[in-house]
């Protein structure tokens, strides 16, 4: 009999620094959306930003000002899938889509995953990708 793995309760903190009316704690994000936040965070990485490992994070923030082409979309739809597998044990990925949106100089990414672990449905998380100023 094969070995499943069995996942515990997930927990972070919320970005967004609300705090709770009576603790005056701030929120915690749990569960599904501890690990949709986690998800999106690997992506919007950059490669060294992330100190004592270079490796975690993508080059997609780079090619944002690069032509909306099949030969653009291929090689970062590759670079989501890698990063998630490699630095997220804690989902198994099904799916990746990326689609261009060139007249805002966007990307809308699309990933879908299933959490090891909980009988949850598979997850899909969708954000929008744009150049910043630096």
């Amino acid at each position: 009999m094969p070995l499943q793995k069995i996942s515990r309760a997930f927990k972070d903190i919320s970005l967004s620094m609300k705090r709770h009316p009576v603790t005056n704690d701030i929120l915690p994000l749990k569960n599904e959306d501890a690990i949709k936040r986690a998800v999106q965070n690997l992506v919007r990485i950059r490669i060294g930003e992330v100190f004592f490992n270079n490796l975690i994070g993508t080059r997609i923030s780079g090619a944002l000002f690069e032509l909306a082409t099949s030969d653009f979309t291929a090689p970062i739809k590759t670079e989501i899938e890698t990063v998630i597998t490699n630095f997220e044990p804690r989902v198994v990925l099904k799916g990746v889509e990326v689609d261009p949106d060139p007249d805002n100089n966007a990307l809308e990414i699309t990933i879908s995953y299933d959490i090891v672990g909980l009988s949850t449905p598979t997850q899909t998380v969708t954000f929008i990708l744009e150049p910043t100023r630096l």
